[in-house]
């Protein structure tokens, strides 16, 4: 297939940004959106020009580096990371606009690369959890009731990629940080701290300048890992309750 590719490039944090437009043709649908990249930066370097910078890992849908706005969409039309968004999505004589995350917390770092330390910090902030190190508890030392565990487990999944800051029209990354609490909330080892955890990250989330939550619903609509809207009730739970104790 031909298309249109309407790219952001910005050369540092502090340059100004522009759109540029490129053709790129033969492309094949079994491609993935990145490999399709990786072809249009080859033909860049045959032509002496700049190559596109944007992220990327593993590839395989699990580490949340992959961060692209495609058409308006976080990762694109299909509800998964980019580098799992096939070129089978579009069709022949697209035109496709590819932007960074768009988020006062995330800035541009070069084209499609977004600075995304802020989620680190906002772990960090957590603290830690009363959990002895050595050599792995027996797992029956701490019975969790099954509906529980699976849902940590399913909390757990969160990548951090950040889709739902992306998505969300207010900048906000409650879902993120709801998954994070909710999935240490569920279980014994995250009770010591629990009050301070959620203070902590909370704190550390409006630092940073991401915006508050108003149950849209484009965070959890746009997560890939389906993270639910409901860990953000849960959030906002835990810190009454945090409050409530004097924290």
């Amino acid at each position: 297939m031909n298309l249109t590719l309407n790219i952001w490039r910005q050369a540092n944090a502090t340059a100004q940004g522009a759109m540029h437009t490129y053709q790129l043709g033969d492309v094949s649908e079994d491609m993935s959106f990145l490999e399709m990249l990786d072809v249009l930066n080859e033909q860049l370097l045959a032509a002496d020009e700049d190559p596109i910078a944007f992220d990327h890992d593993c590839r395989e849908g699990i580490c949340g580096s992959c961060d692209l706005m495609i058409n308006g969409q976080a990762h694109g039309p299909e509800v998964t990371t980019t580098c799992q968004l096939h070129m089978r999505s579009f069709k022949d004589g697209d035109n496709i606009t590819i932007e960074p995350w768009r988020a006062d917390a995330f800035p541009v770092i070069k084209d499609l690369m977004v600075d995304r330390s802020a989620f680190d910090r906002i772990i960090q902030s957590g603290g830690f959890i009363s959990a002895n190190t050595g050599s792995a508890p027996e797992a029956n030392a701490a019975p969790i009731q099954r509906d529980k565990a699976l849902r940590a487990f399913n909390m757990a999944t969160c990548i951090g990629c950040g889709a739902c800051v992306a998505a969300c029209p207010n900048g906000s990354a409650s879902l993120f940080m709801g998954a994070k609490i909710t999935q240490l909330g569920l279980l014994p080892q995250g009770q010591p701290e629990r009050d301070s955890r959620v203070i902590g990250m909370v704190g550390q989330h409006d630092a940073e300048g991401f915006g508050g939550c108003t149950n849209i619903g484009e965070c959890t609509a746009a997560c890939p890992k389906e993270i639910p809207l409901d860990v953000i009730s849960q959030l906002n739970k835990d810190l009454r309750t945090a409050i409530k104790n004097g924290h």
